[in-house]
């Protein structure tokens, strides 16, 4: 699937806060990561299944993060599957991908990577996590960033992960 085809789901992008301005092309940006994340994972869902992703803030984020992990403090990316990883190939709703921008702004900034590539990370990291991927243990861990470099690869992302020693992805 090229980058710059539709996404194959309907997808829903809600800038939830201001500080979203500072990345005025958040939602193509968003739109080719999910759309990457399905084509290199060979993601299978209802052409019309939604998938919401919000660009929230730290607050935002903070308060979802302690209502649901009992975790008071935000993170980049927080993902909330609307079914579970079996289920999504004939689900209406797959589920919803909520970033903060303070944090994925200073995680950018403290990684010398440029914002538009991290969101671009985070959102296919989110998104695979909507499908069962995660990184519980080292395996895990493995094959979802094996398929994270991929998908990035094919928006003209960078390894994320090339010069990290311990990535600090810490989303659910």
């Amino acid at each position: 699937m090229s980058p710059d085809r539709p996404t194959p789901v309907a997808l829903e992008i809600e800038r939830d806060s201001d500080l979203w301005s500072a990345l005025p092309e958040a939602e193509a940006i968003v739109a080719k990561a999910v759309s990457a994340a399905f084509a290199e994972a060979r993601l299978i869902a209802r052409p019309d299944a939604e998938l919401a992703v919000t660009l929230a803030d730290d607050a935002r984020v903070r308060s979802l993060n302690a209502e649901w992990r009992a975790k008071d403090q935000p993170t980049n990316v927080l993902t909330f599957p609307a079914v579970e990883p079996d289920e999504t190939a004939d689900a209406p709703m797959l589920g919803d991908v909520i970033l903060a921008f303070e944090t994925v702004a200073r995680e950018a900034r403290d990684e010398g990577k440029t914002l538009a590539d991290h969101v671009a990370h985070l959102v296919v990291h989110g998104v695979l996590h909507l499908f069962g991927y995660d990184h519980l243990d080292d395996a895990e861990a493995d094959a979802m960033e094996a398929v994270e470099i991929r998908a990035l690869a094919r928006i003209g992302v960078a390894n994320p992960y090339a010069a990290l020693a311990d990535p600090p992805l810490t989303n659910s």
